[in-house]
């Protein structure tokens, strides 16, 4: 199943709205074919590792890392594509919500497959949580934040300009982190300090940009930004306040920008939930931005790219305007995986549990 799981990120970036699914055939202790789903509106990861494998599907064990398919849709129900092969027992990560989709491993079991279920599964839901948060109806968009820091919790230097932090190797991998989500945001602090493009870059592009937020209560953002000169390649949008300059917002229209008013920044990451298709967000700073998201406790998934460097005075802390915390009783996150990158070493904090959790 492990196997299977490092399969499915192979589709990393390209299936979206569709979930991440490895799929592993094996016969008398032997892989026979493996697969995954490697493209919106292509095959599964069953029919892939099936086809690999031919005739020697037949009595073979499938190890499959989100339930089976059991509908007509693109595709053909995957349900279908095992017992056609003669598969005995398939072995499932975790079970799919998805209210049409579901019902695959009853399906199995009534034409006599033995069906194993769990294996793996926390795993499995750390991968899927965007996924499984859409279609158990969840409002906004699973949401990580991203930041680069000093060994001393610092985002930039005293002068907060702009400057690297980290290594090229971090920054690539932040670029992948990009392919993989349905959105980038920024504060609009940093959208003025840094003129970012937000754009995937250096990596396998994506099947769809990533839409590039801005959260900009004034609808400050320049016309003459890197992000505005470039919406016809890929989208931008600005959150902001309701009572926002309408000569401001008015100009952002015309520039092809997408304007999301909203009451507050949990009612903008509803509408770009709603409006714009967003079920995968993820934020890349500034302080003030991670402070707020922190504070009305939207963030799902905190990843910190932490570089061998002290700031010193001056320098701008990770989450300003969050609450205040006493040491004693500050959570204290798990972490889901590490990594390094070059010199910088890369965590990943669970702060909500994905949806289907115990």
């Amino acid at each position: 199943m492990r196997r299977a799981l490092r399969l499915a990120r192979r589709g990393w970036g390209q299936v979206a709205p569709n979930p991440l699914v490895g799929a592993v055939i094996v016969r008398d202790g032997v892989v026979v074919g493996e697969g995954w789903h490697a493209r919106y509106g292509e095959a599964h990861a069953e029919v892939h590792a099936l086809a690999a494998a031919g005739d020697l599907a037949r009595g073979a064990t499938a190890y499959v890392t989100l339930e089976p398919c059991n509908h007509h849709g693109k595709r053909g129900p995957c349900t279908e594509a095992l017992l056609a092969a003669g598969v005995v027992r398939v072995v499932i990560a975790t079970a799919d919500p998805h209210a049409i989709a579901a019902g695959g491993a009853t399906r199995l079991r009534a034409d006599g497959v033995a069906v194993t279920e769990g294996v793996e599964g926390d795993r499995a839901r750390e991968l899927l949580a965007p996924f499984l948060r859409d279609v158990t109806g969840g409002a906004l968009p699973w949401t990580t934040l991203k930041l680069a820091l000093s060994l001393d919790g610092a985002v930039a230097d005293h002068t907060r300009g702009p400057g690297w932090l980290t290594g090229p190797e971090s920054r690539r991998a932040v670029h992948r982190l990009r392919a993989g989500h349905d959105a980038v945001a920024v504060g609009i602090g940093t959208a003025l300090a840094d003129d970012p493009a937000l754009t995937v870059r250096g990596v396998r592009a994506p099947r769809v940009p990533p839409l590039r937020v801005v959260f900009d209560r004034g609808a400050r953002l320049p016309l003459g930004s890197q992000l505005v000169r470039t919406v016809g390649e890929a989208p931008v949008a600005v959150v902001c306040a309701p009572d926002a300059d309408a000569e401001r917002v008015g100009a952002l229209a015309r520039a092809g920008v997408a304007v999301v008013p909203a009451a507050d920044l949990t009612d903008g990451l509803r509408r770009l939930r709603a409006q714009h298709g967003v079920r995968a967000l993820l934020v890349e700073g500034g302080a003030r931005l991670s402070g707020a998201l922190w504070a009305a406790g939207v963030v799902d998934r905190l990843v910190t790219f932490q570089a061998p460097v002290v700031i010193g005075e001056g320098g701008v802390r990770a989450f300003e305007g969050a609450p205040a915390e006493r040491a004693a009783g500050a959570r204290r996150l798990p972490a889901v995986r590490a990594r390094w990158y070059g010199a910088d070493r890369m965590t990943v904090y669970a702060v909500q549990p994905p949806p289907g959790s115990g």
